[in-house]
């Protein structure tokens, strides 16, 4: 594209910003107004949620209850962003919504309606959607989330052979009015799409469905797992800018999990069977597994079964649970108390319970950590000592360590020594529960991706502060400040014909080649560390080393709420909403803006504040005397 090219763009969204109906956030994909709707999950329960005994373990709508993907609408942080989003740039909620309600946006109840036009005042906001957050599932209710209908209707490619995406929600939704099985029955809507061929019988769905190979593949996921500045009808809202200010035409990317799996070698089809073992030193891995592999492990309960009119035991070890397991306990747990009429039927307090039983087993496998002394002066009852310590991190993950979504998101190894007696003599980033504080001493590591706005200067930088507050502009952002993610098994981020090789690779930070000039990283990261020992320190000296994971950084959830009561000051939710569907509301932010009711939450000694999670396994090591 060039530079007369650029500018055309540039201009073209600087006058239509102040209307959100003037750019298409959204123009890919199906789009609003489909044949035939998307079915409800209440419809789903009867036959595939289990309502006594074991079955709640394996059960698809049991598992999918307490998931983020279920309730993708119902988070009060996505929320609070969302209000950022449309602050920083006026409609863009258009590109988030599409996401997190998928029955909202396709029926015409966000941006755009169904025919053309707008849907309504409000809908970037999510003002126009029906239901609310502690309604249940059922026929109307916007706020379900990414629904069983939605993704079993999802196409590998468009009606008209059309090519499949990965990203930003561009997916292709199978909207035909009626379905043909294997065996030629005729069945009333689209196709029920997965990964399974049905016997006739007892097995045999009551419903039109046919056999997916998407379904049992990576790109599915990363039709939304990957994310990239809005890709608008007049181009990419924002380009990326790499260090120096060196601007290139490339789309800014923002999220990329589902790319750094496919850079590692989790995504090799020579591992595809889980064969061959890890790297030297770190435990045997199973390679190149898709991503339902992890987060959509198969049940081995003795029932296992997928829906209720089948035996139990009829899909031991080959049904794939619908936990979606990530790595957030902390929302699940929030959903769960603030919005409990959602889930006090049939027992779905337990589906929240699950989701963050599994995210906590999920984080455990996440990582190996090593500790080993390298120096070691013992203190005496006259005399101070020291010990100097190395720490490996090995990611054990199919994608960086932390990935998703990047916001307030981070990792921290959190360093002690201990005294014979138990008490820290010395101690690298500290957290204080109460205030939510991280210590960043001079020896802290923090594993995060940092994504800023380029500010031209003499230098010019990534800015990601103002006044010395952190900011998180995520539609304004076009610049990577830092990234030290720690890459997967494998990882190759770029080669010489690859056109978005700078994507993926660290920023400020390096990570040493396998074999030099092979272009793949190691898949561990090491840090030193020295402790001085007081006199008179009682030994021996044990050093304790933990990797420590938050979803929501202090600084971020500040963010939120400054944002919401500085000019323009964003207000109160069922005000923001007043002309909308069912308003005002009596549950949620009600009276006080989302950021204001984010904060509020946050605040609550219910919740918190995000404590930190312990990522992969806690080492430890004592000094000889």
């Amino acid at each position: 594209m060039d530079t007369i090219a650029r500018a055309v763009i540039a201009l073209a969204l600087f006058v239509l910003s102040a209307n959100a109906l003037a750019i298409d956030f959204t123009p890919h994909g199906t789009q609003p107004g489909l044949a035939w709707a998307l079915e409800d999950p209440q419809s789903c329960m009867a036959c595939h949620r289990g309502f006594s005994g074991n079955s709640p373990q394996f059960m698809p709508h049991s598992t999918w209850g307490g998931s983020m993907m279920a309730n993708a609408a119902r988070d009060p942080l996505f929320w609070a962003a969302l209000d950022v989003a449309n602050k920083d740039f006026p409609g863009a909620g258009d590109f988030c919504l599409r996401c997190h309600t998928p029955p909202g946006w396709m029926n015409g109840r966000v941006v755009k309606a169904i025919g053309g036009g707008s849907s309504g005042p409000g809908g970037a906001s999510g003002c126009q959607l029906t239901g609310d957050f502690n309604d249940d599932d059922n026929k109307g209710n916007d706020y379900a989330g990414v629904t069983c209908h939605f993704c079993h209707r999802m196409m590998p490619t468009g009606p008209g052979g059309q090519a499949g995406m990965i990203g930003n929600a561009n997916i292709w939704i199978d909207n035909a009015t009626s379905c043909t099985t294997p065996d030629g029955s005729v069945y009333g809507g689209p196709c029920r799409r997965g990964p399974y061929t049905y016997a006739n019988g007892m097995l045999e769905a009551p419903h039109g469905w046919v056999k997916s190979a998407y379904h049992e593949d990576s790109t599915l996921c990363g039709s939304c797992h990957d994310v990239t500045t809005p890709d608008t009808d007049v181009g990419p809202l924002k380009t990326l800018v790499l260090e120096g200010g060196v601007t290139t035409t490339r789309p800014m990317p923002i999220e990329r999990t589902y790319s750094e799996w496919n850079s590692s070698l989790f995504s090799d089809a020579i591992y595809r069977d889980g064969l061959g073992e890890g790297a030297s030193g770190t435990p045997a891995i199973a390679r190149a597994q898709q991503c339902q592999s992890c987060h959509m492990r198969s049940s081995v309960d003795a029932t296992a079964k997928a829906c209720n009119q089948n035996p139990d035991g009829s899909r031991t070890g080959n049904l794939p649970v619908h936990e979606f397991a990530g790595a957030n306990t902390w929302i699940p747990a929030i959903i769960k108390a603030e919005y409990a009429n959602s889930v006090t039927g049939f027992g779905r307090e337990a589906d929240y319970d699950r989701t963050i039983a599994s995210a906590q087993a999920m984080l455990a496998a996440a990582a190996q950590v090593q500790t080993s002394i390298l120096s070691y002066t013992a203190p005496t009852a006259g005399s101070a000592g020291s010990i100097s310590v190395r720490v490996k991190v090995t990611n054990l993950s199919g994608h960086k360590l932390p990935t998703g979504y990047s916001e307030g998101r981070r990792m921290w190894l959190n360093v002690k020594a201990l005294s014979a007696t138990n008490a820290v003599v010395g101690e690298s980033a500290a957290y204080d529960p109460l205030t939510a504080e991280l210590t960043l001493d001079g020896q802290a590591k923090v594993y995060e991706t940092l994504q800023g706005i380029w500010t031209p200067g003499s230098p010019g930088e990534c800015k990601i502060e103002d006044a010395g507050k952190a900011q998180f502009h995520f539609v304004l952002n076009n610049c990577i400040r830092k990234d030290n993610r720690i890459p997967p098994l494998g990882f190759h981020p770029a080669s010489a014909s690859d056109p978005n090789a700078d994507e993926m690779r660290p920023v400020g930070y390096t990570y040493a080649e396998t074999s030099a000039g092979s272009g793949t990283l190691v898949n561990y990261d090491t840090s030193d560390y020295v402790f001085t020992l007081p006199a008179g320190t009682a030994r021996p000296i044990q050093v304790k080393a933990e990797l420590k994971f938050q979803v929501s950084s202090k600084e971020y959830i500040e963010f939120l709420r400054d944002q919401a009561i500085t000019a323009p000051i964003i207000p109160a939710e069922n005000t923001l909403c007043a002309a909308g569907p069912n308003r005002p509301f009596d549950v949620g932010p009600q009276s006080v803006s989302r950021g204001e009711y984010m904060f509020q939450i946050w605040t609550n000694p219910t919740y918190g504040k995000s404590p930190p999670e312990t990522a992969g396994s806690v080492s430890s090591i004592t000094s000889p005397n």
